[in-house]
């Protein structure tokens, strides 16, 4: 037995960087997986609340990866550079015995410190491959520079990496063995204080866990909420608020809407599964929340907008007929889909409104996104926590 591998038998001690709330969520997942079969894990690096609460050392918050779109990420850039070359002259030495770098999604801060950080002799993992069967394929040869080995949360990725040679494994998707379709909105509705009334249509409002997804999306959601209240007086709507941040940004735009008085609208902190799970149907960002609704069970509405620039680039480089996630797992158009000058408060409004109406298709529906939640549910924790221990005793 080598002796990386023999120290890492003792004590393994994980590297990480998780960039956004989602990332946070993955990263706590594999961290418990891994806890599970070395108590003494030692995990450091960049992460959020939920890393947090499964023991992780943050050196750094994870808001400061939570960037949107080119334009964001070049007035942010100095401070990205200036972290990024810190994380790679600090991990090299903490790493140094029994050590393995794992990368959660953020590929444009990752991989270019994962391609550091293996010319130093850091061996690296990325858990969540860049959306290389949609758009940007050229950073496969990023990514063949960047990793010893790839996690994939997606079964039709394995052909992409086996075909250029790359190192992969399939390990199913963590969010799949956390959420389960929820056929019962009551008891969400409770946790949340909603009307229990099941006469009362719930529609969940999720613009998205960025400020700069907020700033596009959050006024046309609540004004679609307005048009659809027109066309059905009954329902009533629930949003929730990713952090402090974003719940005041929500607040202020809510202060300048033109709300008829005592509109219907709640906002919460937190609770975004519970806001799906408690909802009829939902109003989302194009995002990992899409992937959220669709395990849940819940018909969806999927929209987005974003700068003109950085939409002319990503539509110029997409592969793909779809942005959302449960459109592409199912590789057919199964929830309504609207992009930049198609998303309009009356486009999604009426969107909503067949969803409410066709009872039938909402059934059928469920049906589909079960069968995804299905082929996702790989007992992910435990899967990546093999693979990464494989790779770090290598």
């Amino acid at each position: 037995m080598s002796e990386r591998a023999s120290v890492g038998a003792d004590r393994l001690r994980i590297g990480m960087v998780a960039g956004e709330r989602s990332g946070d969520l993955l990263a706590a997942s594999v961290l418990q997986g891994l806890r599970a079969a070395d108590p003494q894990l030692e995990a450091f690096g960049v992460g959020g609340p939920a890393m947090r609460a499964a023991g992780f050392e943050s050196w750094a918050d994870i808001e400061r990866l939570s960037v949107m779109g080119y334009v964001a990420v070049l007035k942010r850039l100095p401070s990205l550079l200036t972290l990024r070359a810190r994380l790679a002259r600090r991990f090299p030495a903490s790493l140094a015995q029994g050590g393995v770098f794992v990368g959660i999604d953020a590929p444009d801060f990752n991989l270019g410190l994962e391609e550091r950080l293996r010319r130093a002799g850091v061996r690296t993992i990325h858990f969540v491959s860049p959306s290389i069967w949609a758009w940007r394929r050229e950073r496969i040869e990023t990514i063949r520079r960047a990793v010893d080995h790839m996690l994939l949360v997606f079964p039709f990725e394995q052909a992409i990496y086996d075909q250029e040679g790359i190192p992969a494994t399939y390990v199913g998707h963590p969010l799949a063995d956390l959420l389960k379709p929820v056929s019962n909105p009551a008891p969400a509705r409770d946790v949340l204080g909603l009307s229990p009334d099941p006469t009362q249509a719930v529609i969940g409002l999720l613009p998205g866990s960025r400020v700069e997804e907020v700033r596009y999306l959050g006024k046309l959601f609540i004004d679609a909420a307005i048009e659809l209240r027109r066309r059905v007086p009954s329902v009533s709507f629930v949003m929730p608020a990713a952090s402090p941040t974003i719940q005041s940004q929500l607040q202020a735009l809510l202060r300048t809407a033109n709300l008829p008085s005592n509109f219907p609208l709640k906002i919460v902190s937190g609770h975004s599964h519970q806001v799906m799970a408690a909802s009829d149907a939902l109003l989302v960002a194009s995002g990992t929340a899409t992937l959220e609704a669709a395990l849940i069970g819940r018909p969806m509405v999927i929209a987005y907008r974003m700068g003109a620039i950085n939409y002319r680039l990503m539509r110029d480089r997409a592969y793909l007929p779809w942005i959302g996630l449960p459109n592409i797992l199912a590789q057919d158009s199964i929830v309504p889909e609207f992009i930049q000058d198609q998303a309009t408060p009356t486009a999604l409004a009426t969107a909503l409104a067949e969803q409410l109406d066709d009872h039938d298709r909402r059934h059928a529906l469920r049906a589909r996104l079960a069968d995804i939640g299905e082929r996702l549910r790989c007992d992910c924790a435990a899967q990546s926590a093999r693979v990464i221990r494989q790779v770090a005793c290598a």
